[in-house]
């Protein structure tokens, strides 16, 4: 198994202090440590490129930084810079954020996601290969007076999970990184979707990068109750809602691992018989420090174990 983390780059924490988790995360095994992006927090390219440079050998990425409304030449310098930072430990992980959310944040108009998500990922491409970029597209135009860029072997996911953002996903990036996509969804839509893709567009297979709650702990109940409030917000976004549907239940938190070290392993297997190459434990911090230690030695353990 690969098990990795993921931690959000917002305050309060100080990026001192988010580094130290990184560090206190790979000194448990854990294998990688992913950044999630907020509008006010840190930049989580920046944090992420930080993070792999302080702490030698640990992987890092990012989970998710939203492309909207970031153009795609801002999106490419950040992440090189993580890159060459980091001797390649890098991946840039993106998502198409929710328009109920973001809009009235931004006041940027929302663009049509998919034909968004194609142009981000095609210009991405061309930039990350060291091509000349010359683009004009529907919700993008993207003309550099520079020459092409030295290559950059920038691996890129997408946190995507409909039919249609996983066929785009397939052709133009290297995997899926979608958060509570449970077993079904993984066996029944997202791995089978994104692979004919890739396998349609020559490209190799695809990372399956499952980002899970997870908690491991002793008070089950009251974690239960703190991830119902936590996680209510994605029962309210409809690629979340056909999730919950497939999986068979009501609520977000319902697809949590909450429990002691044998029920979340067990759980974590699932994932992987379902079709994912990697798992992320996210939400580890739900019930404090204590649990969230507890979470990452069970992680490291699985690193270790292989199985």
């Amino acid at each position: 198994m690969t098990i990795g983390i993921t931690l959000p780059a917002g305050l309060p924490a100080g990026v001192d202090e988010l580094i130290g988790q990184a560090r206190q995360a790979a000194g448990a095994g854990v294998g990688s440590v992913w950044f999630s992006q907020q509008p006010l927090s840190y930049d989580a390219i920046a944090v992420a490129g930080l993070a792999g440079r302080e702490v030698p050998g640990l992987a890092v990425g990012t989970s998710v930084v939203p492309v909207y409304p970031r153009h795609p030449l801002v999106l490419a310098s950040a992440a090189r810079t993580a890159h060459a930072a980091t001797g390649g430990r890098f991946t840039l992980g993106l998502g198409l954020g929710a328009q109920n959310f973001h809009q009235p944040i931004y006041g940027v108009e929302y663009p049509p996601p998919i034909r968004h998500l194609r142009e981000q990922l095609t210009v991405l491409r061309q930039v990350f290969a060291g091509e000349v970029v010359d683009f004009a597209g529907e919700t993008l135009d993207v003309h550099p007076a520079e020459a092409a860029a030295e290559p950059a072997d920038v691996s890129i996911v997408v946190a995507a999970m409909g039919p249609q953002a996983l066929r785009v996903t397939g052709e133009l990036a290297d995997g899926t990184l979608p958060f509570l996509a449970g077993p079904r969804t993984l066996a029944e839509e997202v791995v089978p979707t994104l692979t004919k893709a890739a396998e349609r567009a020559g490209r190799p297979a695809p990372r399956v990068i499952a980002a899970v709650p997870v908690v491991v702990t002793g008070d089950v109940a009251a974690v239960r109750q703190i991830a119902a409030a936590e996680l209510g917000f994605y029962s309210t976004i409809p690629s979340y809602q056909k999730v919950l549907a497939t999986e068979g239940v009501d609520h977000a938190a319902q697809l949590a691992l909450i429990g002691d070290e044998e029920a979340v392993a067990a759980g974590v297997r699932q994932y992987y018989e379902a079709g994912a190459t990697e798992v992320l434990f996210a939400q580890t911090g739900l019930n404090g420090p204590a649990d969230r230690e507890r979470t990452w030695r069970l992680a490291g353990a699985l690193n270790s174990s292989g199985s």
